[in-house]
């Protein structure tokens, strides 16, 4: 694939991993191919592994401090957290006397590491201890008050050095005092991953117990790490074997992964090139990225104290942008920044920015920066230059206001923006430059402000299709600002508006530029409910219903129907309300619901009833109503609302229904297109991605925001053979699988996308 243009990668995510310092990786490749002996081998190769080995522990004891205990080499720091909470709680297991229950504390904002791996061995042990999180205040700084309180009745304690996602530096000093004056006796575990080289230690002089570390967060190879056991802690080897590490951890020495951390300490001893920056010059580094993020995105936030951080972490959220998008727009960029932490696939709310407080929505669009010690002037310069790169492709796709920009994509259609589970909906008439708003979210509304002022256009009207009991509308507050003379009722239709007799009907409408609008009353989730048809005006005048879009609220969801058992809820009208609808609209119409829980998009009668019994039995009339208000109150008995969460507007009983397209990977894609005949190549990124970095011969660009409109415009083309294209094959997918569920029966995408096929 030949791409539009390259760009050099600009990696900012070191707290995942970082790469291999060439003197490292030099010094690695020479144990494979000449010093490659095994330390426990008494000839000299052996013998020449051997004082690579023990090098390397002398200068990790030098570095940290550890002038008495243990250093142990490990596979990383997990193996190194194992070990550490394995041998604490052994050893607490035969101590501890106290009638009270005992308890195990943990940092709130600890890697998941560390509480999955005691909740394993306190299972496995059978100590059935209370393992409590300590909580941490709006920096993330431990309570120590809550410690003070617990502390004493508890067999082990963890605590981490520098957060993985923030950068919060914990005060060891401090919280060294908390725990001695109130248990001396118990073991103290101490992450040290993302402090090594960016805090001081001097580990011996402190009560600290355990401290793992990792090689591969700071220039080494991948497979090596270390853990720090205090002198007298108790120790019971993790794996058992052969004897190496004088019986403490079995298992042939990792050499190449040593012989490469050997590289780091001189580094980080000053007995090497001088690669590493010093404080003051990664402090700097901090400032001129944060002013650079803060003039590109001005409503930006940081959700790390800097003062109580070390330098190298940026953490921070973007109003208005999940971060998903953040993320995409970065990586088209050749950008590389996290969303929370590497080794949580998923990309939901950060643990640890919930932990502090944090406002849901921050947490949810919180992105992680961190660079090392590595990192060089022209590095940092670099990255502040695509920054700005990234905010002007924003600019020009109205995401942000860019005023200077004069060659900004124009809007014509339908765009989905989601915030969550929950769906908005922009239509603009291309013409006319007309608009309306469809479930304004709190969330969007200065993206939404945004939009309509970049791209210059008339707000009609802002409609919710019902009172939500999940969010918060926008609708109040985007009428202040753009419809301040419009008078509406309370769901914001307008009331002034026409009517249309259609089907024995009068039907309210608004003109949106060549398009209707139409209300139609469908109660039965809540008594409020309306649906809206996006007609063509001329159509409706002729007394044809045939509509491009219908925003249904929460009558019918995708794999489900919206739940009748709120206190306006009736199923009887929302029996009532389907048949209506079907009646107006046949099979085939496109519906927009308010709610996408599964990536679907939209969706239609036709697809609903291939997989929703109920739904089909009330629209083939099988049903009566009594029936349906029994089977439908069996429906919503399988909702269960949890504090604190999403309230879900409808049972999902059919999400894991999956349909067949074609999965093509770099090696097959050309022969796909040379064997079918008008492939149409479609990059589905959004439009600052594909204007950032995309293949040339995907010359259609249909982001996930405009699948919709794409969907409307394709309907009677479904058998065109498609090829999809994302960053990573995550989204060609999800399309791939919403188009094939609605009958596109020649769908194919690239997998792993552009990151797989270069």
């Amino acid at each position: 694939m030949t791409e539009q243009q390259q760009l050099s990668q600009i990696y900012l995510d070191a707290n995942a991993t970082t790469p291999v310092l060439p003197a490292a990786a030099q010094a690695a490749l020479e144990t494979m191919q000449t010093q490659f002996g095994n330390p426990s081998s008494s000839h000299i190769t052996g013998l020449q592994a051997k004082q690579i080995m023990e090098q390397t522990r002398s200068k990790a004891r030098k570095f940290i401090g550890a002038s008495s205990g243990q250093v142990i080499f490990t596979s990383g720091a997990t193996e190194g957290i194992q070990t550490a909470i394995l041998s604490a709680l052994y050893q607490a297991k035969h101590n501890y006397s106290s009638e009270k229950k005992p308890c195990i504390l943990y940092g709130a904002t600890e890697h998941k590491a560390v509480p999955e791996s005691l909740k394993h061995w306190n299972h496995i042990l059978d100590i059935h201890a209370e393992i409590k999180a300590i909580p941490v205040d709006t920096d993330g700084m431990l309570d120590m008050d809550f410690i003070a309180k617990e502390v004493p009745n508890a067999l082990m304690i963890c605590t981490m050095a520098v957060n993985n996602e923030t950068g919060v530096e914990q005060d060891l000093s401090k919280l060294e005092q908390v725990i001695r004056n109130n248990n001396p006796e118990t073991f103290w575990m101490v992450d040290c991953v993302q402090a090594l080289g960016k805090v001081e230690l001097d580990i011996a002089n402190t009560s600290i117990d355990y401290a793992p570390f990792s090689g591969h967060k700071l220039y080494a190879m991948k497979g090596i790490g270390f853990v720090y056991i205090r002198e007298q802690a108790p120790f019971t080897p993790f794996i058992a074997g052969g004897g190496q590490e004088s019986g403490l951890r079995s298992g042939t020495e990792n050499l190449p992964g040593l012989a490469s951390l050997n590289v780091i300490f001189d580094e980080l001893l000053g007995q090497g090139t001088g690669a590493f920056a010093d404080k003051a010059t990664l402090t700097h580094y901090r400032a001129q990225l944060t002013e650079a993020l803060t003039t590109a995105f001005p409503t930006i936030v940081f959700n790390n104290n800097f003062a109580c951080s070390v330098p190298t972490t940026l953490n921070f959220a973007i109003p208005g942008f999940s971060a998903k998008e953040i993320l995409d727009l970065f990586d088209a960029a050749n950008i590389r920044v996290s969303s929370g932490s590497a080794c949580s696939s998923k990309v939901t709310g950060s643990f640890v920015l919930d932990a502090m407080g944090l406002p849901r929505a921050q947490s949810e669009a919180a992105i992680r920066l961190s660079f090392g010690p590595a990192a060089t002037q022209h590095e940092i310069n670099d990255a502040c230059e695509r920054i700005a790169y990234c905010a002007k492709a924003l600019g020009h796709s109205c995401l942000v206001n860019m005023n200077e920009l004069d060659n900004k994509s124009t809007l014509d259609g339908l765009v989905q923006f989601k915030a969550g589970g929950s769906c908005c909906w922009l239509f603009v008439d291309g013409d006319s430059r007309e608009a309306v708003i469809i479930e304004p979210l709190a969330e969007l509304t200065q993206r939404l402000l945004t939009v309509i002022e970049c791209q210059g256009l008339k707000l009609k009207a802002v409609i919710d299709t019902h009172g939500h009991a999940d969010h918060a509308s926008s609708r109040t507050q985007l009428l202040n600002d753009k419809l301040t003379a419009q008078t509406t009722d309370h769901l914001g239709w307008p009331q002034h508006s026409e009517t249309t007799a259609i089907a024995g009907h009068q039907l309210a409408f608004i003109e949106v530029g060549q398009f209707a609008l139409v209300k139609v009353a469908t109660p039965g989730h809540t008594a409020d409910s309306i649906s809206m048809s996006l007609c063509h005006k001329d159509d409706l005048a002729a007394g044809k219903f045939n509509c491009l879009y219908t925003f249904c609220g929460d009558l019918v969801l995708m794999g489900t129907l919206g739940r009748t058992n709120f206190e306006s809820s009736d199923a009887q009208k929302m029996y009532h309300s389907l048949t209506l609808l079907h009646s107006l609209l046949g099979n085939d119409s496109l519906l927009c619901p308010s709610h996408d829980y599964n990536n679907e998009f939209v969706t239609t009668l036709d697809a609903e009833m291939k997989r929703n019994k109920l739904l089909a039995n009330v629209l083939t009339q099988r049903l009566s109503v009594k029936t349906f208000i029994e089977q439908k109150a069996e429906l919503d008995n399988q909702i269960h609302d949890e504090k604190n969460q999403e309230i879900m507007c409808g049972a999902l009983t059919s999400c894991a229904q999956k349909h067949h397209f074609i999965e093509l990977n770099k090696d097959t894609l050309q022969t796909h297109l040379e064997t079918h005949q008008n492939v149409q190549l479609i990059d589905i990124r959004e439009p600052h991605e594909y204007a950032l970095n995309h293949a040339q011969q995907f010359d259609k660009n249909v982001p996930l925001t405009r699948l919709a409109d794409f969907i409307a415009a394709q309907k009677p083309h479904k058998s065109q053979p498609l090829v999809l294209v994302c960053r990573s094959g995550s989204r060609s997918s999800v399309a791939a699988q919403a188009l094939a569920r609605l009958g596109f029966d020649q769908v194919a995408h690239l997998k792993g996308g552009y990151a797989l096929a270069r």
